[in-house]
């Protein structure tokens, strides 16, 4: 592979062009009008406009995509993640024009994809699943049935739905009710399909997710856990590795377990199995994400590996650098994903970086795809940087965050940076007892 195609914008794609570039393999960028000045742009070995601003005429454009990729000559195709990075149409349409998609099979993601589907799929593997319904929910009164047999609260979700989108809490009959419909429309707009369906909520629960690698040769690894559980509007704010919260005994199951599902849809290259864990330490099935992760970076930092680097040697058919028993975990590495957002009300801030600087300290990783002086438009999503700190031990990690997010200089908009230092001081985030529901309850979220 010696040349690849990234499409993806933003702190992704130029972590991506980083790794290509150590591993000797050249880069083709492409990008929206309102991107052109973004570092990611200048840092690809070559760069094309792909559309204007709005998605389904830039990022979500595949045909104009595979075009450039195949004048360019590349190889392969990194998608990052969001946009087409779990489209299976996308990776069949790279894969006819001779590209290499890199990540899993159009097939998995086709079936990752189908929430309803990946259900089934980890019941019949023996995978534990939340309680819930086995098939899409059809009219309002099916779905008051299901809620009172499996009990309040419950979860509607949207079966073709992701990053906390058509995620709606219902704790009784008049809520679920009022939002069966609004439920299913939005399911509609965003994933082309209106197909809902109803999970018991979990209360004090924890997100815990197992990030797991496969090859073509059969070999299947876990690369241990991250706990994801602070969050808004079900979106992750704040991942960390090793979870304060697990026992060794559950976590050593829950890997385990991680590795089963992944068998189970014969998967190849890096995936994510998605628990949610009760305050007993039960856990269950929330879903399976058929790419890298936004906090791949906190696994890289506790077990020392590249992790696009291995996409791309799975990519390539290559064995796994390493089995099981090589992989150790050191230290705590913690990310904070730094938006432009009203720290209070959690909406978007767009508007010019005028100033963005940090101090470059021992333990201190910053993955940005902004600097100062550049804007930050109302198309994308508003994230500025992971900021991810590391230490030997939760305690060192914690006060190197500290240290950071006072010295951080930003100005020009309004960013969560303000709400990370209030969490960094909160007893309950310092000694890690937090739960899904901690940004809800505290005075600085919106309610």
């Amino acid at each position: 592979m010696r040349k690849i195609l990234i499409a993806n914008r933003g702190e992704i794609a130029l972590r991506i062009i980083r790794t290509c570039h150590r591993m000797g393999i050249e880069t083709v960028a492409v990008y929206s009008d309102a991107d052109k000045e973004l570092p990611f742009v200048t840092e690809a070995g070559s760069a094309f406009r792909i559309g204007e601003p709005p998605v389904q005429k830039s990022y979500l454009n595949a045909e104009a995509i595979i075009s450039i990729a195949k004048v360019e000559q590349a190889d392969g195709i990194h998608p990052g993640y969001g946009f087409l990075s779990e489209n299976a149409d996308f990776a069949k349409k790279a894969a006819e024009a001779g590209l290499t998609f890199i990540g899993p099979d159009p097939g998995t993601i086709e079936k990752m994809g189908d929430k309803i589907l990946a259900r089934k799929t980890m019941q019949e593997a023996g995978v534990p699943v939340v309680p819930g319904s086995d098939n899409g929910v059809l009219s309002v009164d099916e779905a008051v049935m299901l809620a009172q047999s499996i009990g309040y609260p419950v979860m509607l979700k949207a079966s073709g739905g992701g990053g906390g989108i058509g995620m709606v809490l219902c704790e009784n009959e008049q809520a679920l009710a009022k939002h069966y419909q609004s439920t299913r429309a939005r399911a509609k707009a965003y994933f082309g399909t209106d197909l809902v369906f109803i999970e018991k909520y979990i209360k004090n629960a924890r997100h815990i997710e197992v990030q797991i690698f496969a090859d073509r040769h059969g070999n299947y690894v876990h690369l241990f856990e991250r706990d994801c559980s602070i969050q808004r509007r079900h979106q992750k704010v704040i991942e960390e590795a090793p979870s304060p919260f697990l026992s060794e005994q559950t976590r050593n199951k829950i890997y385990n377990t991680a590795v089963l599902a992944a068998k189970a849809v014969g998967y190849v290259n890096a995936g994510t199995v998605e628990f949610i864990v009760d305050e007993n330490e039960n856990f269950y099935f929330l879903e399976m994400n058929t790419r890298l992760q936004v906090e791949h970076p906190v696994t890289e930092e506790i077990t020392g590996l590249d992790l696009v680097k291995w996409q791309i040697l799975a990519a390539r058919g290559e064995r796994l650098p390493l089995l099981q028993q090589d992989i150790e975990r050191k230290g705590c590495s913690i990310e904070f994903r730094l938006y432009a957002e009203d720290p209070v009300t959690f909406l978007p801030s767009p508007g010019s970086l005028s100033v963005f600087s940090w101090e470059e300290t021992e333990g201190v990783r910053v993955d940005y795809g902004y600097k100062g002086g550049s804007a930050v438009t109302p198309f994308y999503d508003p994230m500025i940087a992971k900021c991810i700190m590391n230490g030997s031990s939760r305690e060192e990690a914690l006060d190197r965050a500290s240290q950071f997010f006072q010295s951080l200089a930003l100005e020009g908009i309004k960013t969560n940076a303000p709400l990370f230092k209030d969490i960094l001081n909160e007893p309950d985030f310092i000694a890690g007892t937090y739960t899904t529901a901690y940004l809800s309850e505290r005075k600085f979220a919106a309610k």
